[in-house]
């Protein structure tokens, strides 16, 4: 990520963030009053920055480490999501991977075409190009699906209505069927599992989608004693080389690939946060009938390029 087209006090106030630096410290970088720096986080959207702070900006991030870039663009994802802001969607597009679907609105990355290492046994396996949520399916997402199609919405909904306090949180409740009810409606399907682990494990099969290490702290399983699902943005320090959220813990995702032809059992990916850390590894099997349903799985969906 090299740029962006206009600098507003909010995207310079995200860079900070990204950069993990303090105001004084990055108002130094960037060559500016350190007053600035909270004026322009104050100011947000309604403040466009001089060209020269433009220029600055500019370099700083083309400059940055790859982490630094990785979250910034992390950041915009999350904003452009939570809120459908269209002014971080226009950033997001200096970063070719990322686009947001045009049925659902739902963000989604890039997978370029290649070789990843797949399954416990690390076997390398081809791949084509496809795009993967960047977060799963949220109970606001299913809302819109309900809504528009009449299909039954989840059994943990009051009165068949989304609860606001869990908008942001992916949906349960719903089987196989449901899934591939809301993928099909959206113009999308669930991914394969092999789409599902490359999209986690990246390119070079990471055990898990921040590294090799069993990190408790990076998602949402049984080790955070939260004992229920959270927003899908909420850890970013677990996202994939993909720049994927929430692929370990919070909720199993159902897959399209069936365990064994014709036997009606479907895999499901990722853990959630019912299961311990190292049962949350991208590689590990799993799989359930496709009229399964429970508080702790969900899904997310794939598309062609």
């Amino acid at each position: 990520m090299t740029g962006v087209t206009r600098w507003t006090g909010r995207e310079a106030e995200l860079l900070r963030q990204a950069m993990r630096k303090k105001g004084k410290d990055f108002a130094e970088l960037v060559g500016v009053h350190p007053r600035q720096v909270p004026r322009w986080k104050s100011r947000g959207e309604t403040i466009v920055l001089e060209l020269d702070n433009q220029a600055a900006l500019d370099t700083l991030l083309a400059q940055a480490d790859p982490a630094v870039q990785q979250r910034f663009a992390a950041l915009l994802t999350e904003r452009a999501a939570a809120q459908h802001d269209e002014r971080a969607e226009e950033l997001l597009r200096a970063d070719p991977r990322t686009s947001r679907h045009p049925v659902d609105g739902k963000v989604m990355t890039l997978v370029e075409e290649g070789i990843y290492l797949s399954g416990p046994e690390n076997r390398s396996v081809w791949l084509d190009s496809y795009l993967i949520d960047v977060y799963p399916t949220t109970n606001e997402d299913y809302a819109v699906f309900v809504l528009a199609t009449g299909h039954r919405p989840p059994q943990h909904w009051p009165g068949g209505h989304c609860p606001v306090t869990l908008a942001t949180h992916p949906v349960v409740w719903v089987t196989w069927h449901d899934a591939t009810a809301y993928a099909r409606w959206a113009g999308k399907a669930l991914p394969t599992a092999r789409q599902w682990e490359k999209a986690a494990r990246g390119p070079r099969g990471r055990v898990y989608p921040w590294g090799n290490e069993p990190t408790a702290a990076k998602a949402n399983t049984t080790e955070a004693g939260i004992d229920a699902t959270t927003p899908v943005s909420r850890y970013q320090s677990g996202v994939s080389p993909y720049g994927v959220f929430d692929l370990c813990g919070n909720v199993w995702e159902w897959c399209s690939t069936e365990e064994e032809p014709g036997n009606g059992r479907y895999h499901l990916k990722g853990s959630a946060f019912t299961s311990p850390v190292e049962r949350a590894a991208p590689s590990l099997q799993n799989a359930a009938n496709a009229t399964m349903k429970d508080n702790d799985t969900g899904f997310r969906c794939a598309a062609t390029p």
